[in-house]
């Protein structure tokens, strides 16, 4: 057995304490661990129970990140698509010199107010917007200042190609991406602005939306209308074109517009779509209307006789002829020569209360029917007077929207058939369930007939020497303005209504130059010089890409002359 010695003791102790001192670091280490594990744990259960703020300014940021779907023509071509652009924000109680940090962001973005700038970065807030949709250059700029509290958010910016070209189609979208105008506000109103907020469309690639518009052929009309203003010294143009056999709208352009890749310049005076937001009185393009009521009626033949000799008197007023040949005209003629005495005549054989109730039964009462929000209602008296009557039959005293002019047309071309205008692709097996039958084949038979020959020796024959071979036809319309009350002698409206190929009938158009100038360097100011011209060049020009291939020598209207009559004559051509 070892002897115990004083030294042995010594060791122990120190080994003792030695040990003790290790336990009692260990013992608070775990102290300090459980400590910081105890409010990790408190910390992320406070966070569970607490509501976070995921607002910016009051917005969501999931509907501040949120897409739209891309918009393609029938062709699958670009009208409008979402791009990333960074935004930038500020974190005020981050700031540490406001001055410094203002006059900082001033030399990149100096178009900035700089007291407001200044009154933003100011505060002890968590967020704030400071210049919204930049360039990737001024984001890198804004980078390398290296100002504390400034950060870049990612937003969805709309982008439109074409720029101009089909602006009130598009419309537009407001700094926040949501549909203001046009056809982005109608995706909005039909539930996409619900997607968003619900963040379902957020950095989602959402499935374009085809339109029925034909890109090609809308920058051709939107071309044209531009090109009228300075042409006939106009202060507004505008064109639609419809397939008849559908109700789909290719192409709708109105002149001045305005860039929906800057929204603003929407709001600048006469910016708006004079197809479906304006009304007019639209002068002798409404004729065709009054002479497919009478006809279709059984009132009038294609083959009667009206007496136009004397002009139509009401009281101490007479309603004369522009350009009167004041003899025993047929019908055809009066259609040829667009005689308002003719056309009276001929509305009061049908009766002004039936005349008013076709109005209504050919879609000319209330707004026009289509997508777009921008639309206003037509102007048409519940009853006729006896010369309300007449000068309604003739255009005056009235005023509808140019679309549904176009609607109206369509039908009285494509057999009788009046269906709403759609910009969304549609087969005609659904236009016709879901169209109304206005007037039969045979008064569609005459009305083509009556187009036609009005485009070979009335008063589109002008155009049709440009539109040669396309068998395209219509109907003119010169109408007065009314400034102060009453019909000024010098400013007009001219129309030109009309369809191709009318042998087999495919489009219907409508065009107006809204106060051509006599002394233009072109033309007068009457349609046929003008709108009519204008007509047939737009014919001229999209009929190859819709395939429509011209027909030279005198097969060219086959289908047209002659035309059987209800009583078994023949009308044989002109």
């Amino acid at each position: 057995m070892s002897a115990i010695t004083p030294e042995t003791i010594s060791i122990d102790g120190t080994r003792k304490a030695r040990g003790n001192l290790t336990g009692a670091r260990i013992r608070w280490a775990m102290a300090f661990v459980l400590i910081v594990f105890s409010v990790m744990v408190g910390r992320l259960i406070w966070l569970g129970n607490v509501e976070v703020d995921t607002t910016i300014e009051g917005q969501t940021r999931d509907a501040i990140m949120a897409s739209r779907p891309a918009i393609l023509d029938r062709n699958g071509l670009e009208l409008a698509v979402d791009i990333r652009v960074p935004s930038l924000f500020a974190e005020p109680r981050r700031i540490l010199d406001v001055d410094e940090a203002a006059d900082a962001i001033l030399t990149v973005l100096p178009d900035l107010d700089s007291a407001w700038l200044r009154d933003r970065l100011t505060g002890d807030q968590g967020f704030v917007w400071v210049a919204r949709e930049l360039t990737p250059a001024q984001r890198d700029r804004i980078m390398r200042l290296g100002v504390p509290g400034l950060d870049f958010l990612e937003e969805s910016k709309r982008f439109y190609p074409g720029g101009t070209v089909a602006a009130h189609l598009m419309g537009a979208v407001n700094i926040d991406n949501v549909g203001i105008a046009g056809i982005e506000k109608h995706l909005d109103d039909d539930n996409l602005a619900l997607l968003q907020n619900l963040g379902l469309a957020r950095d989602s690639a959402l499935t374009p939306v085809n339109l029925a518009i034909d890109l090609r052929v809308q920058s051709i009309l939107h071309e044209e209308l531009a090109s009228s203003i300075e042409r006939y010294q106009a202060i507004a143009a505008g064109g639609a074109i419809m397939d008849v056999r559908t109700g789909e709208i290719i192409a709708m352009a109105s002149v001045p517009d305005f860039d929906p890749n800057n929204p603003a310049t929407m709001l600048e005076e006469g910016r708006f779509n004079r197809l479906t937001a304006a009304k007019f009185e639209v002068g002798s393009i409404f004729k065709p209307i009054t002479f497919a009521a009478a006809l279709d009626s059984g009132a009038v033949q294609l083959t009667d006789s009206v007496d136009a000799r004397f002009g139509v008197r009401f009281g101490r007023y007479t309603i004369e002829d522009f350009h009167g040949e004041y003899r025993v005209l047929s019908v055809p003629e009066v259609f040829r020569y667009s005689s308002n005495i003719g056309t009276i005549r001929i509305m009061q054989a049908l009766g002004k209360d039936n005349f008013r109730a076709f109005l209504t039964r050919i879609g000319l009462d209330g707004a026009p029917n289509i997508e777009l929000p921008e639309v206003t209602r037509s102007s048409i008296p519940a009853n006729f007077s006896e010369v309300g009557a007449a000068t309604a039959a003739f255009g005056h005293g009235l005023s509808v929207t140019p679309l549904q002019m176009l609607t109206a047309t369509a039908a009285l071309v494509n057999g009788g058939h009046l269906m709403d205008a759609t910009l969304f692709p549609r087969t005609e097996q659904e236009a016709m369930a879901g169209s109304t039958q206005v007037i039969t084949q045979q008064t569609s038979d005459y009305m083509r007939y009556l187009m036609r020959m009005n485009g070979v020796i009335g008063s589109g024959s002008t155009g049709n020497k440009i539109a040669e071979g396309y068998r395209w036809g219509g109907k003119t319309g010169t109408a007065e303005k009314v400034v102060d009350g009453r019909y000024s002698s010098s400013l007009v409206t001219a129309f030109f209504s009309s369809a191709f190929p009318l042998d087999d009938p495919r489009y219907a158009l409508i065009i107006f130059v809204d106060e051509p100038q006599a002394e233009n360097a072109q033309s007068g100011r009457t349609a046929g010089w003008n709108a009519g011209q204008m007509s047939a060049r737009v014919v001229k020009r999209i009929a190859p890409m819709l395939g429509i291939q011209p027909i030279l020598g005198p097969q060219i209207d086959a289908q047209l002359v002659p035309v059987q009559l209800r009583n078994g004559a023949e009308f044989t051509g002109f």
